[in-house]
């Protein structure tokens, strides 16, 4: 029994002896302690005033009173303001330490309402290699369903690739105009970084078009739509709507270099998908369920054979559905992609992972669907997170300005093995090894940083930053888990979990501190899994690797003459590096045992 039940069931006795009303025990609120206030748990006493019919403070001293009584675990209190806060027994503490020492695995407790979770994340479009947003969206994706699987959830794990429409049509263009028959084996390119390039092209004579129609006396916005090279790529899309059949080869032939590029790319990054959709099998099953509010009168048709919903009457505006020329646009095969995941999966809730320019689209899609009268509408949930910048400012991939997920993987484990060389920080090892440890740190700082911001906050990547092994970085955590894993085979104890000894000393106040970090790892993973935030789980394990540098520092392990503080030191550092290498893994990050 965790000390939150224990203490709630305790107040309801002491509270129906001290005022002789029997409460709930989920009418008993306990938190930690604020940092800055005496005690580790706080009881709100504010809700039974009603019926203790006393003062808050009065009411707290006389509960903290009777708990210190009858309760073994209650060593002391203090009333602040009404608050109870509560000063737990180092034997809890310690109990807990043993119980943790029992398992071979790390106890999560799991969540008492197991739910079915599909999670849809990345969402490429195959006209380009995946890039610095694309990696937020993979880290929190991959990272949250790690959280809700070890919470007890089930999980399916999806990826929506957008393989087709106006922006894929554009890349077959450019390689169409400027390919001359290349492909990624000839030129010796990786597929997705390949068909990228013509995608930038695109944009660059689509550019020189415009200037020259603006130049001949036409307005910017006929520019923009009748530039020849855009008119080509919307009679590319047409056609390939109509399957044609010159058409559906070229960009099958293109999808399949992208898809052999993305597999590299998310084999590298660590992220795995338990069903794939493809928008070019959605958007048909979006535009029967268009077709079908259109006869319902629930959608209307415009003079040009558009096809709308009209949302105004709901706070919203009109949204186009179907194109005056047929062809479909996002919402359309959105639609018929929740249909989809509803008939395969049925879950509970439907998360998208989608950055927050997209919030409104997703109110849109939910209302949509409700008008459809589909019950799954509510089950739709948007996990939006804020954009990644660089510190040079934002990125724009027709520009061709995006830092590529490849490059950048490459850059940090280039900047792992330079800060790694000058620092001296690597034990001697062999230079394959050191290689193949910058890749680990590399990835671990370019994870770490990314996953520790708070995933609604719009966040700054800083390569450099990211290394410090110093710092509130991945490297940093990953050196103590190393660290840790060095003292023990030091000890030369082939098991420290089975060690038995006495204990006769008192705890200093950083083993207090840790011993207490310890016990609130189930705090932080209850709570990543209600906010759906990986960054409750990376500031956690920053603190507690924070918190045992300190015990390190301060306290012999070692080098310590009584046996029983050092037996004890040494199993604390075990589960220290278990949590470490536990709590890493749910963010998908390795952690070396040399370093």
């Amino acid at each position: 029994m965790d000390i939150y039940q224990l203490l709630r069931i305790e107040s309801v006795k002491a509270f129906d002896e001290l005022f002789h009303h029997q409460i709930e025990e989920d009418q008993i609120q306990i938190e930690q302690t604020s940092a800055d206030h005496e005690g580790d748990l706080t009881l709100v006493v504010f809700p039974l005033l009603r019926f203790s019919r006393k003062s808050p403070v009065e009411t707290a001293n006389l509960l903290g009173k009777k708990l210190q009584e009858v309760s073994e675990f209650v060593e002391n209190y203090k009333v602040i303001k009404g608050f109870l806060n509560l000063q737990i027994a180092q034997i809890y503490w310690l109990n807990h330490l043993s119980s943790l020492l029992k398992h071979d695995n790390i106890q999560v407790k799991t969540n008492p309402k197991p739910l079915t979770y599909l999670i849809e994340y990345s969402s490429p479009n195959t006209n380009k290699p995946l890039h610095l947003g694309h990696i937020r969206n993979n880290l929190i994706g991959h990272s949250v369903s790690e959280i809700l699987l070890a919470r007890g959830h089930e999980v399916i794990k999806a990826n929506l690739i957008n393989d087709r429409g106006i922006h894929i049509c554009k890349s077959m263009v450019g390689w169409l105009k400027a390919g001359q028959g290349k492909t990624p084996e000839t030129t010796g390119q990786k597929g997705d970084h390949f068909v990228g390039d013509y995608y930038v092209l695109f944009d660059q004579l689509y550019k020189k078009e415009m200037e020259q129609l603006i130049k001949n006396g036409s307005s910017a916005e006929d520019a923009e739509k009748k530039a020849p090279i855009m008119l080509e790529a919307q009679q590319i899309l047409k056609l390939w709507e109509k399957n044609d059949d010159e058409t559906r080869r070229i960009w099958t032939e293109m999808n399949s270099w992208v898809y052999q590029g993305f597999e590299k790319t998310y084999r590298r990054m660590g992220v795995s998908f338990d069903k794939v959709y493809y928008e070019s099998d959605t958007y048909l099953l979006g535009k029967k369920l268009v077709k079908e509010g259109l006869e319902k009168g629930l959608f209307f048709s415009r003079e040009d054979q558009s096809i709308w919903v009209d949302l105004q009457p709901d706070g919203l505006d009109e949204k186009l559905l179907i194109r005056p020329d047929g062809t479909s646009v996002y919402m359309t095969q959105d639609l018929g992609t929740a249909q989809l995941k509803h008939d395969d999966f049925c879950p509970d809730q439907s998360i998208y992972i989608v950055g927050n320019e997209q919030e409104y689209h997703f109110k849109v899609l939910r209302l949509i669907l409700k008008k459809l009268g589909k019950s799954y509408a509510d089950a739709i949930k948007h996990l939006s997170y804020g954009m990644v910048d660089l510190p040079e400012g934002k990125m724009k991939s027709r520009e061709g300005t995006v830092v590529d997920a490849d490059d950048l993987m490459d850059e940090m484990k280039q900047t792992a093995l330079d800060y790694i060389n000058e620092s001296g920080k690597s034990t001697p090892m062999e230079e394959s090894e050191k290689v193949a440890l910058c890749e680990i740190v590399g990835l671990a700082a370019l994870k770490f940083f990314i996953l520790k911001t708070d995933v609604k906050k719009r966040m700054v990547f800083n390569p450099e930053e990211s290394i410090d092994f110093q710092g509130h970085t991945g490297p940093f955590v990953q050196y103590t888990f190393a660290r840790i894993n060095s003292i023990l085979e030091k000890s030369k104890i082939s098991n420290v979990r089975e060690l038995i000894f006495d204990f006769d000393f008192e705890l200093e106040i950083i083993e207090m501190d840790l011993l207490k970090k310890l016990y609130y790892f189930n705090d932080a993973i209850a709570e990543a899994e209600r906010e759906m935030d990986p960054s409750q789980l990376a500031n956690y394990i920053y603190q507690l690797a924070k918190l045992y540098n300190r015990f390190y520092h301060d306290l012999p392990i070692l080098k310590e003459v009584s046996a029983n503080k050092k037996y004890f030191r040494l199993q604390m550092s075990f589960v220290v590096s278990r949590l470490i290498e536990y709590f890493m893994n749910l963010l998908g990050i390795q952690v070396p045992k040399r370093m």
